[in-house]
């Protein structure tokens, strides 16, 4: 019989002597959770300002989507592809339907998802773009963060995701970020296959290009007939007050990454999105997944998409979001150094202060009720799950105030 944790500190003493050390999570040890609230072992209740880097929009255990869980689970939970199960086809025409695109190609993680749009890409770049064999190259942003596979790292220019990892894949092109001339230069080459692109850095700390930056990038790789790809496992589905972050500058990409909130936080699922000639350039037996398009996935994924659009959470963050940007620029203090974000996917900039930095500042609120990370030791995240209240919000960012405060 496994032990019942009693403590958080044993809970932290089991992962710390058996599990990898890959990770440094605050010492904060959760067991239950309920809309934008969970709850540590010893009862202490918090607000979630994660929403596991934006996997939970639709709250915890959001009863709808639980229910999907709980009753297809109990009927069939998996097939793996070697044979068609009655979920599949229609959670294909609901979604394809939700964003506007003739396929999908289901997964499970965000990671895998990526995997599979650069395969995407690059089949398209030699079946379609007639690029010379093994040729195909795609152009991606520094600062990018879009998984932790050995291809994806090798995109990456950020030394804790790639050292120790060599060699690395090649065929990719590394631009800055929000550039719109360099990404001109880099379409001057004839085997560029696709430009992949987050709309908001979210891992780079939030980053929020220029205006029309998505815009200018996406009429540009249409007229060098390179695919535009939208990495949206973090910005998509309503975070940032939009169905899709790319919808702010109505932009509709050739290839569309999903993943994270698309369960609700429940179980993982990801999926890609393309029209016919791209998608269909993939034969059977091409690619794959044992798990991707599993029952279970499927009815999770589908009311999952049916909470966010029931409970209007898109129009929701666009609403929250700048109540929670306006109230941090009043906040005065000098470790306030840079508020940005859109929607409820958020960033505070804190300048150190008498030694105290990001995390510092993020265990004060812990303290004091409110889970957040810091991430590249100087920027603080906020993305809260969808379904916070207004004055659940305006609570919240009061203990923000005053746990940053509490370092003047």
């Amino acid at each position: 019989m496994i032990k019942k944790i009693t403590s958080s500190q044993e809970a932290i003493q089991l992962e710390e002597q058996y599990g990898a050390h890959n990770y440094h999570p605050l010492e904060v040890v959760l067991s239950r959770g309920e809309g934008p609230f969970v709850w540590d072992v010893e009862g202490k209740k918090y607000f979630d300002f994660l929403s596991a880097y934006s996997a939970v929009n639709q709250g915890h255990c959001h009863p709808k989507i639980i229910n999907a869980l709980i009753e297809q689970g109990k009927t069939l939970t998996l097939t793996s592809r070697a044979f068609y199960n009655d979920i599949l086809g229609v959670y294909a025409k609901y979604i394809t339907e939700y964003f506007g695109f003739d396929r999908m190609l289901p997964m499970n993680s965000g990671a895998e998802a990526v995997e599979t749009a650069l395969k995407l890409c690059r089949k398209w770049g030699y079946m379609n773009k007639s690029i010379p064999e093994n040729q195909a190259k795609i152009i991606c942003c520094e600062g990018n963060f879009h998984g932790r596979t050995i291809t994806i790292i090798s995109m990456s220019n950020d030394p804790s995701a790639y050292s120790g990892y060599g060699p690395y894949t090649p065929g990719f092109v590394r631009i800055p970020y929000n550039d719109i001339p360099a990404l001109e230069k880099a379409l001057e080459d004839p085997n560029i296959a696709g430009f992949l692109v987050e709309p908001i850095q979210g891992e780079a700390g939030v980053y929020v290009p220029e205006d029309q930056f998505l815009a200018k990038a996406y009429e540009l790789c249409k007229a060098k007939n390179v695919l535009f790809i939208a990495d949206e496992v973090q910005t998509g589905i309503a975070r940032t007050g939009k169905l899709l972050a790319c919808d702010h500058e109505n932009v509709k990409p050739d290839i569309l990454i999903l993943g994270k909130a698309l369960s609700g936080g429940v179980f993982p699922v990801s999926v890609v999105l393309a029209n016919d000639e791209i998608m269909l350039n993939i034969k059977p037996g091409e690619h794959g997944s044992t798990f991707g398009g599993n029952p279970v996935a499927c009815k999770v994924a589908i009311a999952a998409l049916e909470v966010v659009k029931e409970e209007n959470l898109a129009e929701k963050a666009e609403y929250l979001g700048k109540i929670f940007r306006d109230e941090m620029k009043k906040v005065q203090s000098d470790m306030i150094e840079i508020v940005r974000g859109k929607g409820l996917l958020n960033a505070i900039v804190i300048k150190p202060k008498n030694g105290k930095e990001a995390w510092d500042v993020c265990v004060k609120m812990k303290e004091m009720g409110v889970l957040a990370k810091p991430t590249h030791q100087h920027i603080i995240r906020f993305a809260p799950p969808l379904v916070i209240t207004e004055e659940q919000l305006r609570e919240a960012i009061a203990i923000i105030k005053e746990a940053i405060l509490s370092f003047d």
